[in-house]
């Protein structure tokens, strides 16, 4: 049994008869009245999130995890294919277990979250950043670079992001996962 005090971003726990991860957290003292820990739990097995408020000191039942390198091989209509690298084993992981999808292209390499207990996956994270090219991109306006512009690209995977002026359909970019985020150019 873990307490309020080992919250962290990540952590699996039990809360209402489903596994829950806590994707935010913030610890709250008030100067009047007793501290309480604020959180957002998403939900691993319907993706559905949940704010909640527990109490300090309050016992919360922790699923102990494993994670574990996995490589995207396809997708279909219900879900995405994914091959370990060790003994080339496959698992099926439905489509609401991973944010931000779009991102992912065949051959990238992910963490996929397991119950230790039974190896039942639990969710899937992509690296930090992702390199992608640019398929298609409107058209900047010449003059526009006074402040920080941005316009509409499309990636290989077909995510849309908005980018600088100055990137053209074939440049590479990086891309933060979490938030779609343009973060560079890649010569």
């Amino acid at each position: 049994m873990a307490t309020t005090a080992d919250i962290k971003k990540g952590l699996c726990i039990v809360y209402s008869n489903d596994i829950y991860k806590v994707i935010e957290f913030l610890h709250v003292k008030p100067g009047k009245g007793p501290a309480f820990v604020r959180t957002k739990l998403k939900s691993v097995t319907n993706g559905k999130v949940v704010d909640n408020t527990f109490s300090a000191g309050h016992k919360i039942e922790e699923v102990k995890v494993i994670t574990r390198k996995y490589q995207y091989l396809y997708d279909d209509d219900h879900g995405f294919h994914f091959m370990n690298n060790d003994d080339f084993s496959q698992i099926y992981i439905n489509k609401e277990m991973i944010e931000n999808a779009q991102f992912m292209k065949p051959g990238e390499e992910v963490t996929i979250i397991m119950r230790e207990s039974d190896e039942t996956p639990l969710s899937a994270e992509l690296p930090p950043t992702v390199l992608m090219e640019v398929t298609e991109a409107d058209p900047g306006v010449k003059g526009n670079t006074a402040t920080n512009a941005l316009k509409n690209a499309v990636v290989e995977t077909g995510a849309r992001v908005l980018v600088p002026l100055f990137i053209e359909p074939g440049d590479k970019i990086r891309i933060n996962t979490e938030d779609g985020s343009y973060i560079e150019r890649v010569k």
